[in-house]
């Protein structure tokens, strides 16, 4: 298959239990993954956690075990998180893999060999919290204390031999490659922020640490371990088995489609990464996109302050396909979103209940007592029924681009307007009183099924569960669905039999008191 498409979360960082951040961003990424291979894709799509530095070290610590052993028992959370959320991730990968650490040495001993890295000494502002480097102009005095500005994490001053990454040396090649290539960083916004930082000047980077031990030695020298980013992002290709770059998984998905993260580590994604890979020598990723936090309030969410944090709370309670749904449509894509309870429970009700789930149950139940629990077979389309049934074919070139550019609120837009336009067409059409006319009745409703088909395919990557039980009406499955047939008319089989299935989604009983 020669269309390939190859997409990577954040690698999370296992230092306590997933929230609702990680569970967003994973949830995206699925949602693309799942689209892409709907259409034809092959699809790699990886996921892991990233398991070395101080912080997973005094975390060990505290709790008075081998900092694997930690790791081994939090990356277990993140690696069932990603079944609780029904993920379709095709690999999972550990950074205390053997895999990973041998891909790690030897882009270490690449860039060593190129002269791209150098021992020196280090000394500056450290925060545990982010295993990030500050400057002095990037943090302030709070309290007392000092702080990254941007993420308010505690800073320490640090000083200790460090091997170094010549960053400076790559300060015009990237701002030359982020010029030829327009789309590397989205959003536009989050490009200029990634730009401006650039042109403000890069300093050479601290690549090794002496301090601690958890990590992956430095290659000739025991005493240091490499600096948790250049370990970290190395995941994407290490998961694709490079430097073998024969490998089968390499030449058919690297570059990377699009890494998907938080927009707090941009700069790491956009800068750092794409200076390790052009001083390798390898192709940089197709495209970084940095998308918002999900906020509770003003603020990001906090367990402390009791606003809703735990993404296994919220489906125990109202079910995962409500909150993937909920999560994509609701949180304006590449932007921090809002959410809250009482919003979720509307999204429920209006949406899922009473738009899609009550659609399935009408169209179904006056198939079934009107056409012979079958799909009509003597139908003839008119002029209203193909203006509904074409918009779908019509839009197909356009919702394949703006999936590529990552505009996901177009298409949960168009779903919307679809499942508005459907629930109309059935009311205007009035199906009850052309009992006279059996071919007019006929065409309604297979008009009305085929919209049905068509929009249930397109719900399929936000909400899999819910759609494959919607198309358990035409005895279709999963296999069945594809992108291509949503652009056509007359996919179900006339004169098949219609089942008639449970109620897709419960209303929230809301208490108005």
């Amino acid at each position: 298959m020669d269309k390939t498409f190859y997409i990577t979360t954040p690698i999370y960082y296992p230092s306590a239990k997933p929230h609702m951040g990680h569970a967003y961003s994973s949830i995206i990424a699925d949602f693309l993954a799942r689209f892409k291979r709907i259409d034809g894709f092959d699809v790699q799509f990886l996921t892991g956690t990233d398991e070395h530095g101080l912080k997973i070290q005094r975390s060990a610590e505290k709790q008075n075990i081998d900092p694997l052993e930690f790791c081994n028992q939090i990356s277990q959370t993140f690696r069932d998180l990603s079944k609780t959320l029904n993920l379709t991730n095709t690999d999972f990968i550990r950074t205390t893999e053997d895999r990973h650490k041998k891909t790690v040495q030897h882009l270490w001993n690449e860039l060593e060999k190129n002269d791209d890295i150098y021992l020196s000494k280090y000394s500056g502002w450290y925060s545990v919290s982010d295993e990030a480097f500050y400057n002095e102009d990037e943090i302030e005095d709070m309290d007392g204390v000092k702080r990254s500005i941007s993420s308010k994490s505690p800073v320490e001053w640090i000083e200790e031999e460090s091997y170094f990454f010549r960053l400076s040396k790559w300060e015009k090649p990237l701002l030359n490659y982020y010029e030829s290539h327009p789309n590397f960083i989205a959003p536009e916004f989050r490009k200029n922020e990634v730009i401006s930082f650039v042109k403000n000047g890069l300093k050479d980077l601290s690549v090794s640490r002496k301090s601690f031990s958890w990590g992956i030695k430095v290659p000739n020298n025991d005493d240091h371990v490499i600096y948790v980013w250049l370990d970290a992002l190395t995941n994407y290709i290490s998961a694709l088995n490079y430097p073998d770059t024969n490998n089968k998984l390499f030449k058919n998905f690297w570059p990377a489609s699009i890494h998907l993260i938080g927009k707090d580590i941009i700069r790491f994604h956009a800068v750092y990464w794409p200076a390790f890979l052009l001083a390798a020598k390898i192709d940089l990723p197709l495209r970084v996109y940095g998308h918002g936090w999900i906020l509770s309030g003003d603020e990001k969410m906090s367990k402390s302050k009791g606003n809703i944090l735990d993404p296994i709370e919220i489906i125990n309670e109202y079910g995962l396909d409500p909150l993937r749904y909920y999560l994509i449509k609701e949180v304006s894509f590449g932007n921090d979103g809002n959410i809250s309870q009482e919003r979720l429970e509307d999204c429920i009700n209006s949406d899922l209940a009473n738009n899609y789930g009550n659609l399935c149950q009408r169209v179904t139940a006056f198939a079934i007592k009107n056409c012979n629990s079958e799909v009509p077979k003597n139908i003839k389309f008119e002029k209203e029924d193909l203006k509904i049934l074409d918009k779908y074919k019509n839009n197909l070139s356009q919702i394949r681009d703006k999936i590529d550019n990552q505009d996901i609120n177009f298409y949960i837009d168009f779903i919307i307007n679809s499942l508005f336009e459907a629930n109309k067409y059935f009311n205007d059409q009035e199906p009850w009183k052309k009992k006279e006319d059996l071919v007019r009745l006929n065409t309604i409703i297979y008009t009305t099924l085929e919209i049905v088909r068509k929009i249930s395919f397109l719900l399929y990557p936000i909400i899999p569960q819910s759609s494959i039980k919607a198309l358990k009406i035409f005895d279709l499955s999963e296999n069945d669905i594809n992108l291509t047939s949503v652009g056509e008319n007359e996919v179900l089989l006339k004169g098949s039999k219609i089942n008639k299935i449970d109620i897709l989604f419960k209303k929230i009983d809301k208490n108005n008191d």
